[in-house]
């Protein structure tokens, strides 16, 4: 992987560790991103982590841009040597699958869609070669993911599947976007699920709905309170497939303030994963079901 640094305005520099995602590249960057954290440089604004990149934004009246340029790439140089692990924590999040809410959603914009005979996880199962929907959602949740940026909307996160590249699910997305996503929607484009914060326009297949949020402006829900912003880049999640009747109970346990999701604190070693990636996968949840 050859870094590649590129000037963006004057008050940015992107910085792509590969042209595709893989978590040698997330942990690349991330390496890089926190030594820049770290250096407190004068005149850096922002930090932005994404999937095998991230971005600096940068006041270039405190600091000129080649200045800027080639402090990072000293940076890279200084980061090279880090060793893939990080602490931090494995999530269960709960998914309603095929809920009403996302199917009615679904068969709305069926002439957007590459195959308008059928609902998303039809279509996902098929051409991923599964025999049924269940499979199929039972493949999306048996597995951990990654979270390997925030962000497209405030608190969506992107999520990278923690199995071998050759049994990742890959669905493309909606050959034209859609006008509407029901809030807290699991969806799936390319090679990533992600969690739709907010209600909105959209373009990932719908697989289910979580009743847990995410994204809280007015900092109201329970574990939310000290930042409004759930997730964070290097977070671990565990999909865990609920019924209608768990949906609404969870619901009703935030809405009282007293819903706490279930979260323990992990190391995730690279290294370690890609020795024994089923290994890693089920000491990480023993972890979780054992906090």
């Amino acid at each position: 992987m050859k870094t590649r640094y590129t000037f963006g305005g004057d008050e940015h520099i992107f910085v792509e560790m590969d042209d595709e995602m893989s978590l040698e590249a997330f942990f690349k960057a991330i390496a890089i991103s926190r030594a820049v954290q770290e250096a407190k440089i004068d005149g850096v604004t922002e930090i932005l982590p994404a999937n095998a990149s991230f971005e600096v934004r940068f006041n270039p009246d405190i600091i000129h841009p080649d200045t800027m340029m080639a402090k990072l790439k000293e940076l890279e140089s200084a980061a090279s040597n880090a060793e893939p692990r990080m602490q931090t924590r494995i999530i269960e999040i709960p998914v309603y699958y095929q809920d009403p809410w996302t199917h009615e959603t679904v068969m709305r914009f069926r002439e957007r869609h590459q195959d308008p005979s059928g609902t998303d996880l039809e279509y996902a199962a098929r051409i991923n070669g599964y025999d049924s929907v269940e499979a199929f959602i039972e493949a999306h949740h048996a597995q951990p993911w990654f979270v390997s940026m925030v962000g497209f909307v405030a608190g969506l996160p992107f999520l990278y599947q923690l199995v071998e590249r050759e049994k990742q699910i890959e669905v493309p997305k909606y050959l034209r976007p859609r006008t509407d996503t029901p809030k807290l929607t699991v969806g799936y484009g390319g090679c990533f699920s992600c969690i739709y914060s907010v209600r909105g326009a959209g373009g990932y297949q719908m697989f289910g709905i979580t009743p847990m949020p995410i994204f809280d402006p007015q900092q109201q829900v329970t574990y939310l309170k000290d930042f409004m912003v759930f997730f964070r880049p290097g977070d671990i999640v565990k999909f865990a497939p609920i019924d209608r009747a768990e949906y609404d109970r969870i619901v009703a346990a935030v809405e009282a303030g007293t819903y706490q999701p279930r979260i323990a604190e992990v190391t995730f070693d690279l290294d370690a994963f890609n020795a024994d990636m089923r290994g890693t996968n089920a000491r990480l949840m023993e972890a979780l079901h054992g906090n």
